[in-house]
């Protein structure tokens, strides 16, 4: 894996995502790791948080 994959990973700090973001997916279209996982698309619209069940980001919605 990737240095940067593993940063990735092992990151627990929320990635802020706005409404202009959604719908959500991850990895993001401009992540440095776009082709880390199988796309996923994440429903943070309700709690305002989510979590990737693949690599573990976790985003925030800010807006």
């Amino acid at each position: 894996m990737t240095e940067t994959a593993t940063k990735t990973q092992d990151s627990r700090q929320a990635i802020a995502v706005g409404r202009k973001d959604l719908p959500l997916s991850c990895p993001r279209p401009q992540d440095e790791v776009w082709n880390m996982h199988p796309r996923v698309y994440l429903p943070l619209e309700q709690s305002g948080a989510a979590v990737c069940p693949y690599c573990g980001a976790h985003y925030q919605l800010a807006d």
